[in-house]
């Protein structure tokens, strides 16, 4: 067991209720000297995993607050060792008094992510749904959240567990018969190991062929807004993001930068970015801010291209298609401004086989249309919850892990010998390991938990 470590786990804002949290060797003996039941037992004493009314108090016997304490003995408790809570009034001031008379009373302040990192080490999570946590606590959007709360409870582990053990019984086999000639142990067939690299081969495959709407998921969809002045782009705007974020004129040219903001279009999360209009500049602000409009398009992954229904087509929108079409990127042409009369010129799609919709930003029409050709754009798939692969590093470490069996398998098929066929397979087991932890170097494992926030 470790040492006793304290912190707040919920934020650091004024709320109703805030949560002091512990863990560690004597945790219940620090909260003993700050805490006292209202029942007279000692904390050791309370019942596990239930609420008991009592009083917190500093060092100099004051009280601090009248709180709600959880006892979690181990090894059932989130970090595996014994764990304990306090649920208090959710002054910052209460909050961080009361973690000051835990630290004078022998815990430490805990580390980011350490609470979940000592569940990892301690064997209550792999590595995956370790992850899990960060990418729950993150989720902007509900296909998130589902995906998160699946890889917490284990999705991910029971896809690559089969694939694991399928490779450690093939190479633990082969091993067996080397070290012991002398036992009758039965010899590792050729159609064995191709049957478990195939297999394993599939089923990395799958993981890797979703891995971008695992992207998606998490990260969302750079999207920019482009087209000339006073198309509405940044009418557009407002109306996906649900309030005025962007100035509105009649004037043309009134956006002369880039402005960003994350919302939910057809249930994927888009970073939209409103750009200032394509157009001749007049004078070197609107220069910089039509430059980087340009630069947003080859940032982006989805494009926007918004033109005025009520206007003549000219040489500006054709040049915000030109941009679109040529960038390779997936992209919509929305056609503004429904609600006014329709210039007689505008019929038809303008791009064959581009998505044209037609919506009017003042007064919301057409929006669930474009809600629609974002998500024909961007399908959830048919990925079981919990499977998709979010992380860059698990990306990768699939990768390798693919790679290594693909190349056994062409070595079993040109005829080597099994122990240079599981070279490889050993190398894709050790990068498997990197993916669920069970191999895990200590520097990788820091890293990852250096991106949880203090009390997780």
């Amino acid at each position: 067991m470790s040492e006793p470590i304290a912190a707040i786990a919920t934020g650091q804002n004024r709320c109703a209720i805030g949560i002091l949290r512990l863990s560690g060797d004597g945790c219940f003996t620090v909260c003993d000297q700050v805490f006292r039941a209202d029942s007279g037992k000692t904390f050791a004493e309370l019942p596990p995993r239930a609420l008991s009314l009592g009083s917190l108090f500093d060092t100099t016997g004051a009280v601090i607050d009248h709180v709600l304490a959880v006892r979690f003995p181990a090894p059932h408790s989130y970090t595996g060792e014994d764990c304990a809570e306090f649920h208090c009034h959710g002054s910052p001031v209460v909050l961080r008094e009361a973690l000051r008379a835990l630290f004078r009373a022998g815990a430490r302040q805990a580390a980011a992510g350490e609470f979940t990192k000592r569940a990892f080490l301690n064997g209550r999570l792999d590595l995956t749904e370790a992850e899990a946590v960060i990418d729950l606590i993150d989720a902007e959007t509900a296909a998130a959240a589902r995906n998160a709360a699946a890889q917490l409870d284990g999705a991910l582990r029971r896809v690559l567990e089969p694939l694991q053990d399928a490779l450690l019984d093939v190479a633990a086999r082969f091993y067996a018969v080397v070290d012991y000639p002398d036992e009758d142990i039965e010899d590792v067939r050729p159609e064995e190991i191709a049957a478990a690299l195939s297999n394993g081969t599939e089923r990395l495959d799958r993981l890797l062929n979703a891995c971008k709407r695992g992207q998606v998921l998490k990260s969302g969809v750079r999207t920019v807004i482009i087209g000339r002045p006073n198309a509405g782009k940044s009418s557009l705007f407002n109306a996906l993001a649900g309030f005025e974020r962007v100035i509105v004129t009649d004037i043309p040219g009134t956006t002369r930068d880039t402005v960003e903001e994350s919302i939910v279009c057809g249930g994927t999360l888009l970073r939209l970015t409103d750009t200032a209009g394509l157009r001749d500049a007049r004078d070197a602000v609107e220069s910089l801010g039509v430059e980087r409009s340009r630069k947003a398009v080859q940032a982006a992954d989805l494009i926007l291209v918004v033109t005025d229904g009520s206007a003549a087509p000219n040489e500006e929108d054709a040049e915000a298609v030109r941009l679109a079409r040529d960038s390779g990127k997936p992209w919509v042409f929305v056609r503004n401004k429904r609600d006014l009369p329709q210039d007689a010129s505008r019929t038809g799609d303008p791009v064959p086989a581009v998505p044209c919709v037609r919506v009017s930003a003042k007064t919301g029409a057409g929006l669930s249309e474009l809600e629609a050709a974002v998500a024909a754009l961007f399908p959830n798939g048919d990925s079981a919850p919990g499977t998709l692969l979010t992380d860059q590093r698990q990306e990768e470490a699939a990768r390798r892990a693919r790679d290594a069996l693909c190349r056994a398998e062409t070595a079993l098929q040109s005829g080597f010998t099994p122990d240079a066929v599981l070279t490889d397979v050993e190398e894709a087991l050790e990068a498997i390991g990197e993916l669920t932890g069970r191999a895990a170097k200590e520097e990788l494992v820091s890293r990852i938990f250096s991106r949880f926030c203090v009390g997780k």
